[in-house]
């Protein structure tokens, strides 16, 4: 079986925790933030888990990570 392939662009944004779950960033906090409110942008400075029905195909992206 040959060598699987890292997909590079989310090897850039998951990270494996110590206990094996991939950890991501939360989307939509790069701009238009002045909109948003303060407590909603506090909320989105915290990084979150790949959602357990995403798992298979994030495990798929960063097979070595």
């Amino acid at each position: 079986m040959p060598k699987l392939k890292t997909h590079r662009g989310a090897a850039k944004r998951l990270k494996v925790t110590g206990s094996g779950k991939i950890r991501r960033r939360k989307a939509g906090k790069s701009h238009l933030l002045t909109g948003k409110g303060r407590r909603r942008l506090r909320r989105l400075r915290k990084g979150d888990l790949v959602h357990p029905t995403n798992l298979k195909r994030a495990r798929k992206l960063v097979p070595y990570l």
